[in-house]
């Protein structure tokens, strides 16, 4: 066993694998951007309840189909055993599946309020992000998500407004998380003599 092995990982090292792993949030943002888009396509051309399921029953598979994104680009899509933030990202990532019980009773209430709701508890589970990655992009994607989701619920707007704006603004922050995390790993060239 090298020494190298028994010197435990820094929070910085864990922060930088979980950007360079999960490409700044990049393909899960994607995943969930597009699902949101779907939804809110199905409720402005079809009905509330199907945008609804579409949501609800496509969210159980964000995290296993941006495992498959990952390796579809030919990355690992794990962070080593060592990471002493693996836990963290499990605990953050069942945040939002239990808190449905809450959007549910809020849809149940107005139903126009599913977006919004959705949108404050999926805005307050990107705060911890901010730890988790060790990237400021996911505190103005929390503010905007919950600031959005107050405005959208508390005001008098179509039922898919929150779905399209969610969903944009999960894309929008997916490539530039994306492109904050390739700029880590762009080699540093040597200063010319």
């Amino acid at each position: 066993m090298t020494q190298e092995a028994d010197v435990p990982m820094t929070v910085a090292d864990a922060q930088r694998e979980v950007r360079t792993v999960y490409l700044g949030g990049f393909p899960g943002q994607i995943v969930s951007g597009l699902l949101w888009l779907g939804s809110a396509a199905l409720g402005t051309w079809s009905s509330p309840r199907q945008a609804i399921l579409l949501l609800v029953i496509g969210g159980v598979f964000i995290f296993p189909l941006t495992m498959l994104m990952l390796r579809l680009m030919g990355r690992r899509a794990t962070l080593s055993s060592g990471n002493p933030l693996n836990g963290l990202a499990m605990q953050v990532a069942f945040t939002v599946p239990m808190s449905l019980p809450l959007v549910g009773a809020a849809t149940l209430h107005h139903l126009t309020w599913f977006y919004p709701a959705l949108m404050i508890v999926v805005g307050a589970h990107y705060l911890p992000f901010m730890f988790l990655y060790g990237m400021w992009t996911f505190a103005p994607l929390c503010a905007l998500l919950v600031a959005g989701g107050f405005v959208i619920g508390t005001s008098a707007q179509p039922f898919t407004l929150g779905g399209w704006v969610t969903g944009a603004l999960l894309l929008v922050f997916a490539v530039l998380g994306l492109v904050l995390a390739r700029r880590e790993d762009t080699p540093v060239r040597a200063p010319a003599r």
